[in-house]
């Protein structure tokens, strides 16, 4: 009789208490749209930094005297430096929801803000070193 109450303890005990799958999760759903949004913003980030850099100019075009901008365009540069700073908080508010919302062992670590807010946080301190030489 002892035998049997402990195994249907151990059995209970084993048992996933949650109400609902996690895709039914509001914060499951907010934390999703919000690793979508600050790709999107990384995204976009990235193509502004497409034309703030400086201009390359290969050695064809240095030869035949085509020349191209040599520094950064100040105004597309603080569009950037606010885009990866958008980045890095979005990435901390996912990091810091993903913590309370996974207690468990065997929860989904999620990469996904991990990876964004480091490629954000070193886009930041190269870009810092580029434009205060």
């Amino acid at each position: 009789m002892q035998q049997q109450k402990n195994s249907q303890i151990d059995h209970n005990s084993a048992k996933n208490r949650r109400r609902h799958p996690r895709q039914n999760d509001w914060l499951f759903k907010i934390l999703v749209s919000l690793n979508v949004i600050g790709w999107c913003v990384f995204l976009a980030a990235l193509i502004v930094f497409h034309y703030a850099r400086p201009e390359f100019v290969s050695g064809v075009q240095a030869f035949w005297g085509v020349t191209g901008r040599q520094q950064w365009l100040s105004s597309l540069s603080l569009y950037l430096i606010i885009l990866l700073f958008t980045c890095v908080l979005i990435s901390v508010i996912v990091l810091i929801l993903k913590r309370q919302r996974n207690r468990r062992e065997h929860d989904y670590y999620g990469i996904n803000g991990y990876v964004l807010m480091f490629t954000a946080v070193s886009s930041l301190v190269i870009l810092y070193f580029e434009l205060n030489p």
